[in-house]
């Protein structure tokens, strides 16, 4: 016996999943965040990129990038709690802040020890989580890390929702925690019912809005103004990693929350610090975001003509407002056959299948940016177009 006989015999399926044509996991793109990516040493057009508003090749955002390298370095070689906090961490924490219209930030490596490190910090033996069925793994990882009871309500499920923090006891603290929008299917969490629940029940009320920041609501602040209902969760949080153009993440809240966070949670306390460089990426894309309120009309208009093709096509979709569309298939070779034939002909997507949808929903996960062209578009569609009708999906 071998410790590592385990990885032998994962390397020997993945080989014969690659033999099947079932592993689209690990493509080399370059770049991987623009409309049209070199793959294998042809260009491709991508349909499966979170960077919604194409921030992350901005001119304007490239530029800041390269003048905060050559001030700051390439990294603060600290932790935060050290000596890995500059003033462009502050600056972004406090810009942070005003956009979601809380008193604090913090921000910490990356989106996922953000969701992690506040569930786990915050909660311990005695109170209670309520957590949507398709959170995050970021958010399943702050569950198993703490000593807090975990119960998993049905995914948007209202109803279901109140049965739970009705069986909770009276002295018990209470957090439910939910995706703003889900990454899979693109739906949008009921933040309303939410929120009258946790006033009804005394609970604290906790949002992931990765993919809703730079998506939803009137100047794109996310889910909680898609609702008109800014400053009405206790914890706001995100990532930098979709339409905000690099890595990282935060939480936005309270002041005293976020200093006991800055000062309790281990993610944040025993990991390097995010480069400089990265604060202002995103401090150069929130200026883009409220300079140019056209690149989220451009995001919504090529939404809707991929949605609108896709379904005058015959293709089965799920009922969504954000750039990500699920292109419902059902069978999982089938949808890997479909995303097969799709890279073949020139397009990225990615073929997701159970676990991370219920068995019998697998699906073609596409991702629209407001950067591509409509070009681009027409010709993604056809090669769609052409693909679905060999396969006998359309």
């Amino acid at each position: 016996m071998s410790l590592f006989d385990k990885c032998h015999e994962f390397s020997r399926w993945i080989e014969s999943l690659k033999e099947r044509r079932e592993f689209f996991y690990l493509r080399t793109l370059d770049p991987a965040a623009s409309p049209t990516v070199t793959m294998n040493g042809r260009k491709v057009i991508m349909l499966g990129s979170n960077n919604y508003l194409g921030l992350a090749t901005h001119p304007k955002v490239v530029t800041a990038t390269i003048k905060a390298v050559e001030r700051y370095g390439t990294g603060a070689c600290s932790s935060r709690v050290l000596t890995g906090t500059t003033s462009l961490h502050a600056r972004l924490e406090k810009r942070l802040a005003e956009f979601k219209g809380t008193e604090d930030a913090v921000v910490f490596s990356t989106g996922f020890m953000t969701m992690m490190g506040v569930v786990s910090a915050l909660t311990s033996s005695g109170d209670v989580i309520l957590s949507d069925e398709f959170n995050h793994a970021s958010i399943v990882e702050g569950c198993r890390l703490t000593d807090a009871e975990v119960r998993i309500y049905k995914h948007n499920d209202m109803a279901d929702l109140k049965e739970k923090l009705a069986a909770c006891g009276s002295d018990q603290n209470m957090l439910i925690v939910t995706d703003g929008v889900f990454s899979m299917k693109g739906t949008v969490a009921d933040l309303p019912s939410i929120r009258k629940l946790a006033e009804q029940y005394g609970a604290t009320t906790m949002v992931d809005d990765a993919h809703g920041m730079g998506v939803l609501g009137k100047t794109g602040r996310g889910t909680l103004e898609h609702f008109g209902m800014e400053g009405e969760f206790d914890l706001v949080c995100g990532t930098f990693s979709k339409s905000l153009g690099t890595t990282g993440g935060f939480v936005c809240a309270d002041a005293d929350v976020v200093t006991f966070l800055k000062l309790n949670s281990r993610p944040f306390i025993f990991s390097a610090s995010p480069p400089p460089a990265s604060m202002a990426t995103v401090l150069a894309c929130l200026d883009v975001m409220e300079e140019e309120p056209q690149l989220l009309e451009r995001l919504r208009e090529n939404t809707e003509f991929v949605k609108n093709g896709l379904a005058e096509m015959g293709f089965r979709l799920e009922e969504t407002v954000t750039p990500i569309i699920p292109v419902l298939i059902g069978d999982d070779a089938k949808t890997f056959q479909m995303a097969g034939a799709l890279e073949d002909e020139g397009v990225i997507v990615n073929p997701i299948v159970p676990p991370a949808v219920p068995a019998g929903s697998s699906l073609i996960r596409v991702s629209v940016m407001a950067s591509l062209s409509r070009k681009e578009l027409t010709t993604a569609l056809e090669t769609f177009r052409l693909a679905g009708q060999r396969l006998g999906i359309i």
